[in-house]
């Protein structure tokens, strides 16, 4: 399975405050996943105009913002550093930021990243497209179903995976790993269908298709190969 294309396993259990519905609260924190020290704001909330995420390291030297582009989805993203201090690579220059350190990236194209100083340190993030009717992407949809595949919950990974398939524009990490989840119950036929339809969507997922143990059940169907030459020879 693919937990999506770079981007950053169970969130601890966690409540909505609710003002008689008019707001809702939660704090970072409390969200924060162990592992990967995400706290999924935008799921969580129902947030709908707009992505918004925090990551918070365990340590120094971490990974606070894996090296991406936007280029898919068009996005400018803004950071704030809400506590410690990290050091931001935007293109190959490098930025300090200290607590209260806002960082905007406006070129959906610019590469980014970001590590840790210091343990502890929060990154809050927000993101959208200009001009644009805001969806959200399904690399957290993807993150969400990861500890599911290493528990052997596949029965749960196809249930969470199924119910999202409408709610995302970018589907077809939603459908590769729909497949993987489908080939570990042994249900070849719409695993084949599904990653047939992933592939078609982004033709490099052929490539992770051939090595994948998740897809080992259907390797030896004579239409797993005609996903995956296919995508290579298009």
């Amino acid at each position: 399975m693919i937990e999506d294309l770079g981007r950053f396993v169970r969130a601890a259990p966690t409540t909505i405050d609710r003002m008689a519905e008019k707001a809702r609260t939660a704090t970072i924190a409390e969200l924060a996943r162990d592992g990967d020290g995400w706290s999924p704001l935008r799921m969580h909330l129902d947030v709908r105009s707009f992505g918004v995420n925090a990551w918070t390291a365990s340590e120094a030297g971490a990974q606070l913002i894996g090296e991406h582009d936007e280029i898919s989805s068009g996005h400018e993203e803004l950071y704030l550093i809400t506590a410690g201090s990290a050091t931001f690579t935007i293109e190959g220059e490098e930025i300090a930021a200290a607590a209260g350190t806002v960082v905007f990236v406006r070129d959906s194209a610019a590469k980014r990243a970001a590590v840790a100083d210091e343990a502890g340190t929060t990154v809050f993030a927000v993101g959208g497209q200009p001009d644009a009717v805001f969806r959200p992407r399904a690399w957290e949809q993807n993150a969400t179903v990861f500890p599911l595949f290493g528990e052997g919950d596949y029965t749960g990974a196809k249930r969470a995976l199924t119910e999202a398939l409408d709610r995302y524009e970018d589907r077809e990490g939603l459908l590769y790993n729909l497949a993987c989840a489908e080939a570990r119950l042994g249900e070849t036929e719409a695993a084949i269908g599904h990653l047939g339809e992933s592939v078609a969507l982004r033709p490099s997922f052929a490539e992770l298709a051939r090595d994948d143990e998740d897809l080992g059940a259907i390797k030896d169907d004579p239409r797993f190969d005609e996903i995956v030459n296919a995508a290579r020879s298009g």
